[in-house]
């Protein structure tokens, strides 16, 4: 289950007061915040639960950046992901995994592709934002830094990421956000403002609804300056992952995906419209 917590230090008031209240939100100078070992992580309680399998989707690449910091200075609300890798049979933290991680930067485009945006005509090619690979630690734990991912037609706020042991593809899933979050800083950030209306949320995604352990959601809290989600990756040494060209799943054409139904918002209070039976 995902839980959205707020500390004192940043509540929404807060957050539209101050962080967000620049055009083009970046935090310039954070290196050393990211990378401070003295900061004590959130404890997380293990499960050893294979985190759901899903779709690479049709903007992988490999861009060979081992780096903490993602963003290459795109404007955004600050967020660190937490990824803790755990071998599912012994439940034990698994060091030296490599992980490669990807999404949508706050307008909705993903680097180095053609076809970007709203009108489908931006060309991204040769970029390289939002895509960044680390390895875990003996916690089995790997930080990012990056911004809030955006939206784009017909797929929720969410995250990529690919998970490598011993050189071998053993998952390929997606990270999910709250929905009132997501709507919140994307009513509130000026990077993410969109004369298109967002059409699509967890509660209509087929491809988030396919997680029907809500596994791929994360925990996500407000710390002083920027958001921190964490999330558990229960892996499968001897595991295959989709292959990247599967798009979409088989039997799920765009159709079925917006008819599916699925559970109610993971946060309550963003309305959305009866879902049918596909």
């Amino acid at each position: 289950m995902t839980h959205w917590t707020r500390s004192p230090a940043l509540t929404r008031r807060a957050t539209v007061a101050g962080l967000f209240a620049a055009p083009s939100l970046y935090l310039p100078n954070t290196a050393a915040r990211a990378d401070d070992t003295a900061v004590a992580a959130p404890r997380v309680s293990f499960s050893c639960i294979a985190t759901p399998q899903a779709v690479a989707g049709p903007y992988y690449f490999d861009p060979k950046l081992q780096r903490v910091d993602i963003t290459e200075g795109h404007p955004g609300a600050p967020l660190q992901i937490r990824l803790v890798v755990i071998e599912t049979a012994s439940c034990q933290p698994l060091a030296g995994t490599r992980i490669d991680v990807w999404h949508a930067r706050a307008d909705g485009f993903y680097s180095g592709y053609r076809g970007q945006g709203d009108n489908h005509k931006v060309d991204t090619s040769g970029g390289t934002f939002m895509r960044g690979t680390q390895e875990t630690d003996a916690q089995g734990e790997a930080r990012f830094r990056t911004v809030y991912p955006g939206w784009y037609e017909g797929r929720t706020a969410h995250i990529h990421f690919k998970v490598f042991v011993d050189q071998k593809n053993v998952l390929t899933a997606q990270m999910y956000f709250p929905d009132a979050l997501s709507q919140y800083i994307y009513a509130n950030v000026n990077a993410y403002r969109r004369k298109k209306p967002r059409d699509t949320f967890n509660t209509n995604d087929g491809l988030a609804l396919m997680d029907k352990t809500h596994g791929g959601f994360c925990d996500i809290k407000e710390e002083s300056d920027h958001y921190l989600a964490t999330l558990i990756l229960g892996v499968d040494r001897s595991a295959t992952a989709f292959a990247d060209d599967v798009w979409p799943p088989p039997g799920l054409g765009a159709e079925a995906m917006s008819r599916r139904r699925g559970p109610a918002a993971v946060v309550p209070g963003v309305a959305r419209s009866e879902q049918k039976e596909a």
